[in-house]
C-alpha cells in the first residue's frame, strides 16, 4: 500500500514494518516520570474530587489499619476477662468500623469512576482535535488501524492507571507501611521473624518487574498491529475479493493475531506466575505466624489476641502486595501506551497558522504560484513551476502520472506549504492566510467521491450545515443529481451507507457536486472528476460543472484531454516542471507532449 504525491512515492508504514520496531519499543522505559507529568495534566481539572477520593483512601486505609487491632482488643481485653458489656461495645464498634469502611471504599470507587470516564473524555477528543490539526502527510504515512489504537485502547489503558491505579497504589503503599508498623510495635521478636519471607517477595517482585517491562510494552504495539492490519483488510475488502487474496489476506491477518495472543498470553503468565509466589509466601508467612507465634503465647511473651491480629495483618499485608502487582501491570501498559500518545499529541503540525494571519473575507479567484519547488520525503516534486489562473477562468493541468498535477492543487488548498517559492491568493501568500477562512472558499471536488455516513441531504450541506433544505434541492438540481436523488427510497432523507456503497460512482460524484455548488467557493478544484464513471454520466457531470465552474476560478486536473478542451489556459506538467502553456489548439499544433497525449489516447478510444 502506498501513497503518490507528485513524483514522488512514499510507502506506507504497514504492520509488517511495525513489528520491526519492536526492539525500540522495547526499550521504553518501566516508568517514566516525565510521560506520567504529562499525563496527570489530564487530572488537573479534577484535582478537588480527586483529592476527596485521595482522603476516602485515607480513611478507609486508616480502618483497614484498625479492624484487626479491634478484634485484638475485643480477645485480649474482654473475651478471655470474660467482660461480655465491653465486648458488645467493641463488637458494635467494629461493625461501625466495617459499614465506614465499605461506604468511604464505594465513595471513593464513585468518584474515580466518575473522574475516569472524564478523563477519557477529555483524552480522546484532545488526540482528535490534535490529528485534524496535523498535516495530510502525517495521515497518508500512518496505518489508520494505528492511529484508531492509540485513541481507543492506549488511551483506555492510560485512564485506568490514572483514574484508579495511583490512588489505589499510594493506598496500598500507606497500607503496608502502616501494618509493617503496627506488626512491630504489637511484638518485635514475631515481626522479625515474620519478615523474614520479605527478601523472597523483594526477589520475586524484581524478577518479575524486569521481564514485564518487555512483555507489556510488546502487548501495545501488537495490539496497534492487529487493528492496522483489520482496518487495512476491511478498506481493501473490495481489491481482496477481486483479486481472490481472501486466504494469504486471512494468514497475514492470523500471524498478526497470532503474535498478540502470544504477547498477552507471554505477559498474562508473567502475572500468573507471580500470583501465585505472593500466595505462596504469605501461607509460609502464616505459617510462621502460627509457629513461632503459638509458641510465644505457650511462653507467655504474647497474648492469643497479638496472634491472631498478626494471623490477619498478614493476610492484608499480603492483599496489597497483589493489587500493587496488578496495578503494576497496568503502569507498564500505560507507560508504553502513554509514551506513544504524548509522542501523537506533542507532534508538531507542519502547517500553521501565522500569528498575524488573515482572515478572508471574501476572495476574487486570483491563483499565482512563483518559482514554486516542492520536495516530498527527500525528492523533488516541483521544479520552479509559474503559474497564474486569473479570476473566473477555468485553467486545466494536464501530464503523465506522477508529473505534480495534484501536487498543485494540494499546494493551493495548503495541505502542504511549498519548500521554496511562493503562492499567493488574490495578492496574498497563502502562508498568511488563515487555514479555515482559506478552505472554507475553495471547494474540491476529488476523483474518490468520498460521502459520510447520514442522509444525502447532509452530504450536500456538508460545506454548508445551515442551509435550508430549498438551497438542498436547488444545488442538487444544478449539478443533475435531483433526478436519481428524488428517485432514492427516501429522496433526500435516504441514509448514506459507509462509504456510499449505496451509491453508483457516478451518483457519488453527482452529491460531491451539488456539496461544492451549495458551499458556493470562490475557487474550485476538479482532481480527475470524471476518470471513473461512463460516458453518460460523464456528461451529467459535464454539464453540471459547466454550472459550477459558472463565474469562478477553476483549476482542473484532468486525465481525459476531451474533458479540458474548453479551458481558459491549460499547462502541461512533465517531471515537476511546466513545460508547455495554451489552448486546446494551440498545443495540438505545436505538436509537443500534449499532442503526443492527446493522440495516444485517441488512439486508445478508436481501439476501444
Amino acid at each position: 500500500m502506498s501513497f503518490t504525491i507528485g513524483s514522488g512515492d512514499t510507502q506506507f508504514r504497514g504492520p509488517g514494518q511495525m513489528m520491526r520496531t519492536m526492539g525500540q519499543e522495547q526499550e521504553r522505559k518501566a516508568f517514566n516520570l516525565k510521560t506520567l507529568l504529562r499525563l496527570l495534566v489530564f487530572l488537573e481539572p479534577h484535582w478537588q474530587r480527586m483529592l476527596l477520593a485521595f482522603f476516602l483512601m485515607l480513611v478507609s486505609s486508616g480502618l483497614t489499619l484498625l479492624t484487626p487491632y479491634l478484634i485484638k482488643i475485643a480477645i485480649d481485653r474482654h473475651i478471655i476477662q470474660g467482660d461480655l458489656a465491653g465486648l458488645g461495645r467493641i463488637a458494635l464498634l467494629t461493625a461501625a468500623a466495617f459499614v465506614a469502611l465499605a461506604f468511604s471504599t464505594a465513595g471513593q470507587q464513585y468518584i474515580l469512576s466518575w473522574v475516569g470516564h472524564r478523563v477519557l473524555y477529555t483524552l480522546r477528543a484532545d488526540l482528535v482535535r490534535h490529528l485534524q490539526r496535523l498535516h495530510l502527510g502525517y495521515h497518508d504515512t500512518h496505518i489508520i488501524g494505528v492511529t484508531l489504537s492509540r485513541v481507543i485502547n492506549d488511551v483506555e489503558v492510560i485512564n485506568h492507571f490514572l483514574s484508579d491505579g495511583l490512588i489505589n497504589l499510594v493506598g496500598d503503599s500507606l497500607i503496608l507501611v502502616g501494618i509493617l508498623t503496627v506488626m512491630i510495635l504489637l511484638s518485635p521478636s514475631l515481626a522479625l521473624v515474620t519478615f523474614s519471607v520479605l527478601p523472597l517477595m523483594i526477589l520475586a517482585t524484581t524478577l518479575f518487574s524486569r521481564r514485564a517491562k518487555v512483555a507489556y510494552s510488546t502487548t501495545r504495539s501488537r495490539v496497534a498491529a492487529v487493528v492496522g492490519d483489520l482496518a487495512e483488510n476491511l478498506a481493501g475488502m473490495r481489491v481482496i475479493q477481486a483479486f481472490a487474496r481472501e486466504q494469504s489476506s486471512r494468514e497475514k491477518f492470523d500471524r498478526v493475531n497470532r503474535e498478540n495472543r502470544d504477547a498477552h498470553v507471554r505477559a498474562m503468565s508473567l502475572a500468573f506466575m507471580f500470583l501465585p509466589a505472593v500466595e505462596f509466601l504469605g501461607i509460609l508467612a502464616m505459617a510462621i505466624v502460627l509457629g513461632f507465634g503459638g509458641y510465644s503465647v505457650i511462653r507467655g511473651a504474647i497474648s492469643i489476641g497479638t496472634v491472631v491480629a498478626y494471623l490477619s495483618y498478614v493476610t492484608r499485608f499480603f492483599a496489597p502486595i497483589r493489587e500493587i502487582s496488578q496495578i503494576y501491570t497496568t503502569m507498564q501498559a500505560s507507560m508504553a501506551g502513554g509514551e506513544k500518545v504524548i509522542e501523537l499529541l506533542e507532534s508538531e503540525p507542519r502547517i500553521r497558522d501565522a500569528p498575524d494571519a488573515v482572515q478572508l473575507q471574501e476572495i476574487r479567484g486570483k491563483v499565482e504560484l512563483r518559482r514554486v519547488c516542492f520536495v516530498y520525503d527527500g525528492a523533488p516534486v516541483l521544479h520552479d513551476v509559474d503559474l497564474v489562473v486569473e479570476p473566473g477562468t477555468t485553467v486545466a493541468l494536464v501530464g503523465r502520472t506522477g508529473a505534480g498535477k495534484t501536487t498543485v492543487a494540494n499546494l493551493v488548498m495548503r495541505f502542504y506549504d511549498v519548500t521554496s517559492g511562493a503562492l499567493f491568493i488574490d495578492g496574498i501568500d497563502v502562508r498568511r492566510i488563515s487555514q479555515v477562512s482559506l478552505r472554507s472558499r475553495m471547494g474540491l471536488v476529488s476523483q474518490d467521491p468520498f460521502l459520510f455516513t447520514g442522509t444525502v441531504a447532509d452530504n450536500i450541506r456538508f460545506g454548508s450545515p445551515r442551509a435550508p433544505m430549498e438551497a438542498v434541492r436547488r444545488a442538487a438540481q444544478a449539478a443533475n443529481a435531483h433526478g436519481f436523488i428524488s428517485r432514492l427510497p427516501s429522496g433526500y432523507d435516504t441514509q448514506v451507507q459507509e462509504g456510499g456503497v449505496n451509491l453508483s460512482s457516478g451518483q457519488r460524484q453527482l452529491i460531491c457536486i451539488a456539496r461544492a455548488i451549495l458551499a458556493e467557493p470562490g475557487v474550485i478544484i476538479l482532481d480527475e472528476a470524471t476518470a471513473s464513471v461512463d460516458t453518460l454520466t460523464e456528461t451529467l457531470i459535464q454539464e453540471a460543472l459547466e454550472r459550477l465552474f459558472s463565474g469562478r476560478t477553476a483549476i482542473v486536473i484532468a486525465h481525459r484531454l476531451t474533458t479540458v478542451q474548453n479551458a481558459d489556459l491549460i499547462y502541461v506538467l512533465e517531471e515537476g516542471r511546466i513545460v508547455e502553456a495554451g489552448r486546446h489548439e494551440q498545443l495540438l499544433s505545436r505538436g509537443g507532449i500534449y499532442r503526443e497525449l492527446y493522440d495516444k489516447q485517441f488512439i486508445d478510444k478508436e481501439a476501444e
